[in-house]
């Protein structure tokens, strides 16, 4: 234990004057006792002067409501559990045994990477002021000049940020798909991180930034991301299967899941995990959440249903790969209206969506004769456009929508040009970023690295004990 010694003169002084102040101190203290009994209404005022004095000014801190805040917390671990595993394992299973590793590998990489973008530049670029297509790149990059009190809607602005942050990175993930069992590692990386900053990123900005937005000055509706997640992503996915070529055999042999239950689990993760995808786009725990998750609940019942019957219409029995597929048909559908319609109207979506998704993933696929491995045009991009254009009609309040004033022939016509703007934006986009990543770093594994399986020939390792 450590002592406390008295050394110098100085420190003897001190000492000898220690019992001196403290008698001045009681005789004080004794003088006001006595000042108080002959004066109390003066004393009384002289001390509260001298607590206005010296009391230290205090600044509002800034409260945010707990709910609301607890909610959107949850919603944002609702989203990374769509993408893993939820997204990873539905991908996984697909793919044929000696891809799967290389498609979880691609879908959580990709997703790690955009989430480093997003914070790096690509919340600036989406929800700064800029022009009608872009934020600002520097305003917010690396996220200067926010702290955890800076508000942001009513939420703190760090929530808003990691909750958009796992927007952008699924729907990097989503594009993978499509060129899957095929495609170099490097290639996948670098064109997320091209896409995200051409495509995604401006699409946020139009639709989402506010009135300044290209789209959402046109007055567009789209609650949580038909065009700015799904129908992107899926166009995306279609240029790019057209650049990467088809798979060797494909047409030829029959190339089939290696484990439909993964697939079947991961459709149920997302089911799960949607719900913090559109109701929490309501950014707060209300009344307009509440609808968003009735909604989504109704609509991906819906698509489910939907698909199985149109699978037992047309190949004689339903599948429990049609009914997963089916379930995120209805999901994709009803994700831009899922605050705006009511509970009829998600009902009708995912019927919609269910039944034409089964027709673009089998007659439409063979017109267009592209290799989107995992069908991601055929449920997101089809999915997103019928939703896109159904949340224009449902969306009227006289068909149990939200929208009083809402002209269901003006609005849709508003919602056709927001997806046909989409798609030309995102085929361009895709197009511009395919040719760089050509020239760059190569888009295709060789045919023995495909027949071997990308597993061993991109990352050195099996799935599975041979």
């Amino acid at each position: 234990m450590k002592k406390i010694e008295f050394r110098g003169w100085k420190t003897r002084l001190q000492a000898l004057c220690l019992p001196l102040f403290c008698a001045l101190a009681l005789s004080g203290f004794a003088g006001i006792a006595m000042a108080q009994d002959v004066a109390p209404e003066v004393t009384g005022a002289l001390v509260d002067a001298t607590v206005a004095v010296d009391a230290p000014v205090e600044t509002a801190a800034v409260t945010f409501d707990s709910g609301n805040v607890a909610w959107m917390l949850t919603s944002t671990l609702l989203v990374l559990l769509m993408v893993v595993p939820g997204l990873a394992l539905f991908y996984g299973g697909m793919v044929r045994a000696k891809n799967v590793l290389s498609v979880l590998m691609q879908v959580l990489v990709v997703f790690s990477t955009v989430i480093i973008l997003w914070v790096a530049y690509g919340y600036s670029a989406a929800f700064t002021d800029g022009n009608a297509f872009f934020g600002s790149f520097t305003q917010k990059a690396f996220l200067r000049g926010i702290t955890a009190e800076t508000d942001a809607g009513g939420l703190p602005e760090f929530l808003f940020i990691v909750f958009q942050s796992t927007f952008a990175g699924i729907t990097a993930a989503l594009v993978v798909g499509a060129f899957a069992e095929r495609i170099r590692f490097a290639a996948v990386l670098l064109f997320s991180i091209l896409w995200v900053t051409l495509a995604y990123v401006p699409m946020v900005h139009m639709v989402w930034s506010g009135e300044d937005g290209f789209l959402a000055h046109k007055g567009v509706i789209d609650f949580a991301g038909g065009t700015v997640v799904h129908i992107n992503a899926g166009v995306a996915g279609l240029v790019g299967a057209y650049f990467v070529g088809r798979r060797l055999g494909y047409g030829k042999e029959v190339i089939k899941p290696h484990s439909v239950p993964f697939t079947f689990i991961g459709a149920a993760l997302l089911w799960v995990g949607w719900f913090g995808f559109n109701a929490g786009s309501a950014l707060a725990a209300d009344a307009s959440a509440s609808l968003a998750m009735l909604n989504t609940m109704v609509a991906t019942a819906a698509g489910v249903v939907a698909w199985s019957i149109a699978e037992a219409f047309t190949k004689g029995r339903p599948s429990a790969l049609g009914a997963a597929s089916g379930a995120i048909a209805g999901l994709v559908g009803v994700t831009p209206a899922a605050g705006t319609v009511g509970p009829m109207g998600a009902l009708v979506i995912g019927l919609v969506a269910g039944a034409l998704c089964v027709w673009g993933v089998t007659g439409l696929k063979r017109l267009l004769r592209a290799d989107d491995s995992l069908d991601v045009f055929g449920v997101h991009g089809i999915g997103g456009i019928v939703g896109a254009l159904l949340t224009g009609v449902f969306s009227a309040q006289s068909l149990g929508g939200t929208e009083a004033d809402l002209a269901i022939g003006a609005q849709v016509w508003v919602q056709f040009v927001s997806v046909a703007f989409t798609v030309l934006w995102c085929a361009v986009v895709t197009v511009v970023v395919m040719l760089l990543v050509k020239a760059v770093v190569g888009l295709r594994v060789s045919e023995d690295e495909e027949r071997e399986g990308l597993d061993i020939a991109s990352h050195g390792e099996s799935a599975y004990e041979r």
